[in-house]
């Protein structure tokens, strides 16, 4: 059987930045502050760069990144922050290549820390929004564009912290909500940037399969925290599984007791591949009770017909297992595990997405 390769637990590229900062290197933070038009990365889209020459995450589609890496360096030898502009209609984005018509600014500062005591962004505060989205828990940043100053407040919180302009502070309210950033320039001229910080999906896996092996791998390469969740320990074993831990993202507890302790929010997909009922059923009854945006069950027609009037039976109405989707994934044709997975992967972020191949079953 062949095993994936092995693949790294860090999802963002803040996980990245704040590992390379406690390793003792500089390192500088881009961030997406504005799009206009065309454009392959939304507002908040980040990269992480260290003065080593390392990168992880984009701000373009490969056009500005290059010129990007270029400034940080730059602002980590102590240049100040600085937002730095690319469109079509400037020379400098012919110079870097930006020529699919739309508009980029990006925001380059660094992180403070020993290694790099002049720059603006506190390491303390990279290490809270680190923990925050491990723990997934939401909070929005506030920064002012000039790098000067700096606020987290989380979701929990009842009041955003004083200390911010009132539009200001009502923006950081009104986006932790909304999940989308925004800027806000005050009278006096100054911007800042409101950014929320949302927990990064989160896929879990119930049946350590062959399928499990290229899904959780799938998974981890499209932006999601992949765990993969079997009882059977002779399945769910680090050398089937390169890459996750044993107890925290290879889980061995029954399902429905391991989905109660991970807590399902909306950012989760979950999909069984066991077609056993004994594991299929008590998870699908859990993934039904939460908010899990995406719902997914292995198995052939006559298996999902059999399994919804199992589900029947525990009360559940036709409208709440419209929610489960079998048999799983596109309809790509898909043969063998490496396909099966490809096409549980695409379904999940079609559905993600609400793009129409979501609804568009095949099957």
């Amino acid at each position: 059987m062949t095993v994936p390769a092995p693949f790294s637990q860090l999802v963002t590229p803040l996980d990245h930045a704040l590992l390379w900062a406690r390793q003792g290197q500089a390192v500088a933070i881009a961030t997406v502050t504005g799009t206009w038009g065309s454009s392959p990365r939304p507002p908040g889209s980040n990269m992480v760069m260290s003065k080593m020459g390392l990168m992880e995450g984009s701000v373009s589609g490969g056009c500005v990144e290059t010129d990007v890496m270029l400034h940080a360096q730059e602002i980590i030898e102590g240049h100040a922050p600085t937002v730095l502009s690319y469109g079509v209609s400037s020379a400098k984005a012919w110079e870097v290549g930006l020529a699919c018509g739309g508009k980029l600014d990006v925001m380059v500062e660094a992180i403070q820390s020993p290694a790099c005591p002049h720059g603006t962004w506190p390491l303390h505060l990279l290490e809270q929004i680190c923990e925050l989205q491990a723990a997934r828990k939401a909070a929005v940043l506030v920064r002012s564009l000039d790098g000067s100053q700096h606020v987290l407040a989380q979701a929990d919180q009842q009041n955003i912290p004083e200390g911010l302009p009132p539009s200001v502070q009502k923006a950081a309210f009104l986006q932790l909500h909304d999940g989308r950033c925004t800027t806000v320039e005050e009278a006096d001229g100054q911007k800042w940037f409101v950014q929320p910080i949302i927990p990064p999906p989160r896929l879990l896996i119930v049946g350590a399969v062959h399928i499990a092996q290229y899904l959780a791998r799938m998974a981890q390469i499209t932006g999601f925290s992949p765990i993969v969740i079997d009882p059977r320990e002779a399945l769910a074993t680090p050398d089937r599984f390169p890459g996750l831990e044993s107890g925290s993202t290879l889980v061995t507890k029954w399902p429905d007791e391991a989905l109660e302790t991970l807590g399902v929010d909306s950012m989760t997909a979950i999909v069984t591949l066991t077609h056993d009922a004994k594991l299929d059923d008590p998870t699908l009854e859990a993934a039904l009770k939460s908010p899990a945006f995406y719902i997914g069950a292995l198995g052939s027609r006559k298996t999902q017909a059999s399994r919804l009037q199992r589900l029947q039976t525990l009360g559940f109405t036709e409208q709440d297992l419209k929610r489960i989707r079998g048999p799983v994934g596109l309809a790509i044709g898909a043969v063998g595990a490496e396909e099966i997975a490809l096409s549980i992967m695409a379904e999940i972020v079609a559905t993600r997405r609400h793009a129409p191949l979501a609804d568009i079953r095949g099957w």
